[in-house]
């Protein structure tokens, strides 16, 4: 949406000082808050117009208004567009940003633990970190060992030479005959490909080709889908929960005891970073980060917040999300350039740390 100059930094002053009072503002209050030197009514004929556009709501009749999702859509991609600062005037942050990172660190859990924590304490808002995520993986190799009678030891090794192992409880007893059988079997027909090639043909034909072993062949298939997927491995880090009682528009006890209940809810969080890392993966987007305002976040405990986002990148499709869930009337400035700043020491800090990632 276009809307001149005048209203844009109308709007803009409204977003500015609610984000810090919580309160309905007023033509008076902007007419100080401004450089315009225009007067109440002027100001209250451009807040009208900016109300029929859909950027600001009046909450009670003779208050003042507050910014919509719409208002803060157009606000959020306004900044993210005009937004820059010199990588020379943040040196100093930036290197004690790792030095924090990297302070007794040993283990990539930590080091993610002590970002989502960094992030919470710097914005005041909750925060979430995800480890990284296996994209475009291909299966390498197949290795099914029975260990117990009716146990199968399945290892799975995908490019990069990343192995994970999964055992899988049987209903049956496999004969050794069998279990050498299966090996030979979904190593021919797997090998080499990725999630997207292993399509429904081929999955049905080695059903068929399994007959009476075609319950077990199914369940490897979909272990193997899932390691693949990466999402059976993708851990969440959250800070920061209770911040939210912060904020009056959040802290009601309904609202509140929702959201975090979400944010303690990893499978639920975990969905959603999924989402983000394949939203981001089809779309371009400033530096990565993504925004959220209200509807527009698919956690419906999350519809009275703003969440952003933004992609770490470990390199060879190794990919990981952090993000900062806060009130509507968040400090947007403030929360993209923190993320941004962690964004440029995490993917080295990563890199340089002691163990892979898990």
């Amino acid at each position: 949406m276009e809307i001149s100059e005048r209203k844009y930094k109308i709007l803009e002053a409204i977003i500015r000082n609610y984000l810090e009072t919580g309160e309905p503002v007023g033509s008076r209050t902007i007419s100080k808050y401004t450089d315009l030197n225009l007067s109440s009514a002027t100001i209250r004929n451009e807040m009208s117009d900016l109300e029929e556009l859909g950027l600001i709501l009046q909450p009670h009749t003779s208050a003042g208004r507050i910014p919509s999702d719409q208002g803060y859509r157009l606000y959020v991609d306004h900044m993210m567009a005009t937004r820059s600062m010199e990588l020379d005037e943040r040196a100093k942050e930036l290197e004690d940003m790792k030095t924090f990172l990297t302070d007794k660190v040993d283990k990539v859990e930590e080091l993610l633990q002590n970002v989502a924590k960094l992030l919470a304490s710097n914005t005041n808002y909750a925060s979430v970190v995800s480890t990284p995520k296996l994209s475009t993986n291909k299966l390498k190799f197949i290795q099914l060992t029975k260990v117990e009678p009716t146990k199968l030891l399945t290892v799975i090794v995908l490019d990069r030479n990343v192995i994970r192992n999964r055992i899988i409880e049987l209903d049956q007893e496999l004969s050794d005959d069998v279990v050498l059988k299966m090996n030979l079997m979904l190593n021919t027909a797997l090998n080499g490909l990725s999630l997207e090639q292993m399509n429904l043909s081929l999955v049905s034909a080695l059903r068929a080709q399994a007959g009476e072993y075609e319950g077990i062949i199914n369940t490897i298939i979909d272990t193997i889908a899932q390691v693949i997927a990466g999402e059976d491995n993708l851990k969440i880090y959250t800070s920061g929960a209770t911040n939210i009682f912060k904020y009056p528009e959040l802290s009601d006890s309904t609202k509140a005891s929702e959201l975090i209940n979400t944010l303690e809810e990893k499978q639920v969080l975990s969905n959603f970073i999924v989402n983000s890392l394949d939203s981001e993966e089809s779309s371009e987007t400033h530096d990565g980060i993504q925004v959220y305002i209200g509807n527009e976040n698919s956690i419906s405990t999350m519809q009275d917040c703003s969440v952003v986002t933004a992609t770490y990148d470990l390199g060879e499709g190794m990919r990981g999300a952090i993000g900062i869930i806060g009130p509507k009337r968040m400090d947007y400035e403030k929360v993209v350039d923190s993320i941004k700043s962690l964004k440029s020491q995490l993917g080295s800090v990563l890199t340089d740390s002691k163990e892979p990632p898990k």
